[in-house]
């Protein structure tokens, strides 16, 4: 680690602590060179991976645009934004653990369509009618179908 005051990269480490959460260690450190001292910070880098959309282009996942999405199904549903957050983290979770670089956009609709499916019923067909492209009302009565068994 380079020395911040004197840009040395002879350091060395003289305490280590895991903060309460448990998630980053805390460093102190001292120069060898000019006898300072300082403190680092360790934490995992998570990165969610790129979603590919289906004409082949790349975009970078976002929070937004998913919580978007449930908004837009859930609209005038009566359902906790508690559980709407519930199952944002859940799915960014999941996109986390899945240690992919990219995943394709359909596999996010898919996992959104499952959330819904547990949240709200009505909310779930407005998503996948629009996500699944609906052209008739036998579509309707597939899901619906779907969601009886």
């Amino acid at each position: 680690m380079k020395c911040p005051f004197c840009g040395s990269l002879d350091t060395q480490v003289i305490d280590s602590r895991v903060n309460e959460a448990g998630d980053a260690i805390r460093r102190r450190r001292r120069c060898a060179a000019c006898d300072k001292r300082f403190t680092t910070w360790e934490t995992a880098e998570l990165r969610p991976p790129q979603i590919v959309k289906t004409n082949g282009t790349r975009e970078d996942f976002s929070e937004t645009k998913l919580r978007e999405g449930f908004r837009r199904a859930l609209h005038k549903r009566p359902v906790p934004t508690e559980l709407v957050d519930a199952a944002v983290d859940r799915i960014r979770q999941r996109l986390l653990t899945l240690g992919e670089r990219e995943i394709p956009a359909r596999e996010v609709g898919e996992l959104v369509m499952n959330e819904l499916k547990k949240l709200d019923k009505v909310a779930y067909i407005r998503f996948a009618s629009v996500y699944r492209s609906f052209q008739d009302v036998e579509d309707f009565r597939d899901v619906i179908r779907d969601i009886d068994q």
